[in-house]
């Protein structure tokens, strides 16, 4: 029987450790705009260790766009440096103009990462939902590698399972790693062990995954892979880690 690539990769994900997980992160200041909170959001970019709050330097992407009804618009010219979780990063504020929902992308350059002897590569994307309208959150961007979310990625509760399908070249990727790590930006959150920052799931044989949540804030899941081609690294071809990021924002439950 023919072997599909994404069966392939899949195989042959790269191994990582629990604690210090990479992400590629792209976090807006408020994941659903009303009319009430103003007509734009802020976007902080980063690639960093989200629940430690360290932060790595990211260089200028190859490409940061958002895409609204279809369309997608380039949004390099509008990237501006920033120092995120005292590192290099970047930030932007972009105006809202119409309701529905705005999916925010990034395809980093690769990153040689010499504690796993390879290079690093993040698409990541986030959802942003305008004036109470959530039309277009299952879009999806045609990245080469990215997660389909099969839970609307936001105005969800704590505690609520979200699902998403890992796809490579777009194909489903069956069994998938997955890894997940919460973004503790006010360092409240605490782990007793290193093997509980970073939480590692498997997708089932049609590439799907489901995660429930403890608590509400940001949430990253970044689906690994490793990439048929190489990259030379001091003469040396060394591996390159595909990841395709997604970040949910899962809201405080305020019923009794």
């Amino acid at each position: 029987m023919k072997k599909t690539l994404a069966t392939i990769l899949a195989t042959t994900a790269l191994s990582t450790t629990a604690a210090l997980a990479h992400y590629g992160m792209i976090i807006p200041s408020d994941p659903m705009v009303s009319q009430q909170d103003g007509r734009s959001v802020t976007l902080d970019v980063s690639f960093s260790h989200p629940f430690e709050l360290v932060g790595m330097e990211l260089v200028a992407p190859v490409s940061f766009s958002v895409t609204h009804e279809g369309d997608t618009t380039d949004l390099m010219d509008a990237l501006q440096p920033a120092t995120i979780m005292e590192a290099a990063g970047f930030t932007m504020e972009y105006d809202l103009s119409r309701p529905g929902t705005y999916v925010f992308a990034m395809e980093p350059q690769p990153y040689w990462e010499p504690a796993e002897d390879s290079y690093i590569v993040h698409y990541t994307k986030t959802y942003v939902s305008a004036y109470d309208d959530d039309e277009g959150w299952d879009a999806l961007l045609g990245l080469r590698t990215e997660i389909e979310p099969l839970t609307r990625p936001f105005g969800i509760w704590e505690g609520n399972v979200f699902q998403g399908r890992v796809l490579l070249e777009g194909e489903p990727v069956p069994f998938a790693e997955i890894e997940v790590e919460y973004y503790n930006e006010d360092l409240s959150a605490t782990a007793p062990s290193d093997l509980m920052i970073t939480q590692t799931i498997v997708a089932d044989a049609d590439g799907v995954f489901s995660y429930s949540t403890p608590n509400a804030g940001w949430w990253g899941f970044a689906a690994l892979n490793t990439a048929p081609e190489t990259l030379d690294f001091e003469g040396t071809p060394r591996a390159v880690e595909l990841g395709a990021v997604i970040w949910v924002h899962f809201e405080e439950w305020t019923g009794q």
